[in-house]
């Protein structure tokens, strides 16, 4: 049975490249949201295998959104990858701290994303 991965990013040209990737190289259904407020309700309107999670973006950010994700039990376990392009200090504390599944920086490889996402994950 193919995946579900809600893919979370502000930017449209990164979104799309990574649902491309995700749906031609590894085989499952991707679904994109502009923000961590549409995030949320995708999150909550179907079951997701995974949220591919942005954590620098405007209005609410990747640690906002994993608060209140984590916070509904209808959600809460949903694994979520950090995609990032700033891994400051201060953020491997946070990350640390945080139930995620894994991270992968920005820009990514789009040749190596799925295989990424499958080893994280145990996927075969």
């Amino acid at each position: 049975m193919s995946k579900c991965i809600l893919v979370i990013d502000d930017e449209e040209s990164l979104r799309d490249l990574a649902c491309t990737c995700l749906e031609d190289l590894g085989g499952w259904q991707a679904i994109s949201a502009p923000s961590g407020h549409d995030g949320l309700l995708q999150a909550q309107t179907d079951a997701w295998d995974l949220i591919l999670l942005d954590v620098s973006m405007p209005d609410m950010d990747g640690f906002q959104f994993y608060q209140q994700i984590k916070a509904n039990p209808k959600t809460t376990n949903i694994p979520i990858i950090l995609l990032t392009a700033k891994v400051l200090p201060d953020d491997h504390k946070r990350f640390a701290q945080l139930n995620i599944a894994g991270i992968i920086t920005k820009p990514f490889n789009p040749l190596m994303i799925c295989e990424q996402i499958g080893q994280m994950l145990d996927w075969e």
